[in-house]
């Protein structure tokens, strides 16, 4: 659908709307969020008033009406328990308004801060930085306290087994993956009961201002399960954006557990928090590649992001190894990525040095609009990881190829399923070296940057 149909479907649908009543000024897309699009939508009433609203969509071919009907009802829910949520004013299913598609969000605008990047490092957010990993576990505690029984129909699967299944179907498998789910098996911690999960509550889903959090965003994810692994998913590295500190890159887990029994009357059991931030890292790496099969299959308008998202994978995988113990026995260290040297077939300019130009332009061009900036950051990302891959992949995949042939394995895969079924370990060195070597290749190319920045307080670096 084009912007101007989805202008005059709003334009339809707002002049009747209990709550609004007044005539669409104002469309703009917002950035982020890959998944639904988000619409800033501006509304004048007769008066002359402006009210600002937030529109958000599944897109075109990717819709979940039953999913979104959901998320409608538990805004509802955590509005009653003292969640701080947007004001939901309308949503599919209470009506069929034809050119707005068959899932939607219509919600009170809150003013605030989303952007990561900004509330760790603005001066604006100093002072509120060092609450939030407290009122952060209080907001938790009061989502954790949504009755059960109001969210009828909603998941409740094994969420362990559930990403298994998601894991098999998004692609070949790998070997830190496999390995990892067989940890998380072995090591399995016991359920504190069944709770509201909110499923994605993290640094970048949280609107804040200098005086806390405004509003609790994105519940597209909600499902029922044991309420820790909504903490293990905010301490996930991912969500850190750089900074050393482990909850949200905004402060310590003791000031999150605080809040937490602060506001519930229950201690978070730290060893199994760490399971979930073990398996919120594990599902961080599956949701890459299904953000990358999404931008491959549908062609998606910000496919872009998703495929560029796809390659994050080694960032999860060089986690993985840290927060499993495995770093020891995996070594990674920083590849010998030096292409070979001699006259290039293609003479000078090489294509790294093109791609470095062109990825030079991308950024430092002023794009017209917030969007177009935002693309633009990603493009240059892109264009920075094709320049290593032209320069260093050949090289990196003779180092591949030479430690897989060692070994007997025609692929990565053939290693992965040995690791899965048991019949080889990481406690064999020429194992051990050759998964190390396929995830430095990766990092080489995707983030070189990686492991060489600040530590955590479990040493695992940005």
């Amino acid at each position: 659908m084009s912007t101007d149909e989805l202008r005059a479907a709003l334009t339809r649908h707002l002049r009747d709307l209990d709550g609004v009543r007044g005539s669409l000024t104002g469309l703009t897309r917002l950035t982020g969020g890959a998944s639904r699009e988000t619409w800033l939508v501006t509304v004048t009433d007769s008066a002359g008033t402006e009210r600002e609203l937030i529109l958000r969509r599944d897109p075109p071919g990717a819709e979940d009406p039953a999913r979104m009907g959901r998320e409608a009802t538990v805004l509802r829910e955590a509005h009653a328990a003292g969640v701080a949520v947007p004001r939901l004013i309308d949503h599919s299913g209470r009506h069929t308004v034809d050119g707005l598609g068959p899932a939607y969000l219509l919600m009170e605008k809150v003013s605030g801060e989303a952007l990561p990047q900004r509330l760790l490092r603005d001066d604006r957010y100093s002072t509120v930085r060092k609450t939030l990993p407290y009122e952060m576990g209080r907001m938790l505690a009061r989502i954790h306290s949504i009755p059960t029984a109001a969210l009828t129909g909603f998941p409740a699967d094994d969420p362990l087994e559930q990403l298994f299944d998601q894991y098999l179907t998004t692609g070949p498998p790998l070997p830190v993956l496999e390995l990892t789910f067989r940890w998380l098996r072995d090591h399995r911690v016991p359920s504190v009961g069944t709770g509201v999960v909110h499923g994605d509550f993290r640094n970048g889903n949280l609107l804040v201002d200098e005086t806390g959090i405004r509003a609790v965003l994105d519940w597209e994810l909600t499902h029922l399960g044991d309420p820790l692994e909504d903490l293990g998913w905010l301490c996930v590295k991912t969500w850190r954006f750089g900074s050393p500190e482990p909850v949200g890159g905004f402060g310590s887990r003791d000031e999150l557990f605080r809040g937490y029994e602060d506001e519930s009357g229950s201690t978070p059991d730290p060893d199994a928090v760490h399971w979930w931030e073990v398996y919120g890292t594990l599902r961080w790496a599956v949701m890459c590649r299904i953000q990358a099969n999404r931008a491959l299959v549908h062609g998606e308008g910000n496919a872009l992001e998703l495929l560029a998202i796809g390659r994050r994978i080694a960032e999860s995988e060089y986690d993985l190894l840290q927060l499993s113990g495995w770093e020891d026995a995996v070594a990674i260290a920083d590849v010998d990525a030096a292409p070979a040297g001699g006259n290039d077939l293609f003479g000078s300019p090489s294509a790294e040095e093109l791609s470095q130009a062109v990825t030079a332009f991308v950024r430092d061009h002023v794009a017209s609009d917030a969007a177009a900036r935002y693309q633009s950051r990603i493009a240059a990302k892109v264009l920075g990881i094709l320049a290593r891959e032209a320069a260093y992949g050949g090289h990196l995949r003779q180092l591949h190829r030479s430690a897989l042939d060692a070994l007997g394995f025609g692929d990565e895969a053939e290693l992965a399923l040995a690791l899965r079924d048991g019949s080889r370990t990481l406690a064999e060195p020429e194992i051990a070296r050759a998964v190390g070597q396929a995830i430095s290749a990766r990092l080489t190319v995707a983030n070189p940057d990686y492991r060489t920045r600040s530590r955590d307080d479990h040493g695992a670096t940005e």
